[in-house]
């Protein structure tokens, strides 16, 4: 049996300073096709990303990659921080944080 390829959905946010989590969700929303009325809880976006149901363009891909500088918001080591790589930490998604240059 041939072995399937993953389908990957890559968001590359380097480059975008990110001073709050809103400018992330700002960020995030439109390629992720992440509906208006969703919550922008690090919940919501967990739910998104591993069980699916909430956005089409998510769920037409196996997995989903951000890519952010190391700046602003993802600088600090707080509770959202933490969170928000939790919503990313399952096996359809990832958030890769580059170091700058």
């Amino acid at each position: 049996m041939p072995k399937r390829t993953l389908t990957e959905l890559v968001v590359d946010l380097r480059g975008r300073p990110f001073d709050t989590l809103d400018d992330f969700w700002d960020a995030i929303t439109e390629p992720l096709g992440l509906p208006e009325w969703l919550s922008r809880t690090t919940y919501a976006l967990a739910d998104t990303l591993q069980n699916g149901g909430l956005s089409d363009v998510v769920d037409s891909y196996d997995v989903v990659i951000v890519h952010v500088d190391r700046q602003g918001v993802f600088t600090s080591r707080n509770v959202e921080m933490r969170a928000l790589r939790r919503a990313f930490a399952g096996k359809q998604s990832r958030l890769i944080v580059h170091p700058l240059s």
